[in-house]
């Protein structure tokens, strides 16, 4: 008589859409190697017309060897009428804000998963102010960039209000987009002939 034995299927166990396993090896991973945690993002950029640029994300750098999407993204940047565009695609402003929402929710997300933090929903509005004057070169005085940065979050978690404030910084917390955004970062410019 032949008996077969049960195979256990262990489910993952996913909190906030995150597999917590997976996320657990990924940072003893990078305990047990440091160098893997080391990423280089990169896009290319191609000017199209008046203030329509066009940008391809498609390879990177990340867990010690290069990485390659199956198909690159285009992210695509205008601006609106009233700043001489087509308003064919947000303005790079704009994916700024998005960049910085999309990084602080990623970040909160992810961190209270680690915690076992359940969050139902969350939604962000993010406003900066810029005063053109900078841009035009107008008056010195004035910062060319964002003079500000607002970002409010909604958050749909069964915790308490204290533990929701604590959730909502977890973002600001971890983010990189934040981090660079209020720390600064060297940036360097170089042009060659095409």
């Amino acid at each position: 008589m032949s008996t077969k034995l049960a195979t256990a299927h262990v489910i993952p166990k996913t909190v906030n859409g995150v597999t917590v396993d997976d996320l657990s090896k990924t940072i003893d991973a990078i305990k047990a190697t440091p160098a893997i945690a080391k990423f280089k993002f990169r896009i290319r950029n191609e000017w199209v017309d008046a203030s329509l640029n066009r940008s391809t994300a498609d390879t990177f750098y990340g867990a010690g060897q290069e990485q390659s999407r199956p198909k690159p993204f285009m992210l695509e940047a205008d601006e609106p009428p009233v700043l001489l565009g087509k308003d064919t695609a947000a303005n790079s402003g704009e994916h700024l804000l998005h960049a910085l929402a999309s990084c602080l929710t990623t970040s909160m997300v992810y961190h209270a998963a680690a915690r076992g933090i359940h969050i139902e929903e969350v939604e962000s509005s993010l406003e900066g102010d810029v005063d053109l004057q900078g841009f035009l070169g107008l008056d010195k005085n004035v910062r060319k960039g964002f003079q500000g940065i607002r970002v409010n979050f909604k958050i749909k978690a069964d915790v308490p209000d204290e533990k929701l404030q604590e959730i909502s910084q977890l973002g600001p917390g971890y983010s990189p987009v934040f981090d660079s955004l209020t720390n600064g970062v060297p940036v360097s410019v170089t042009a060659e002939r095409l």
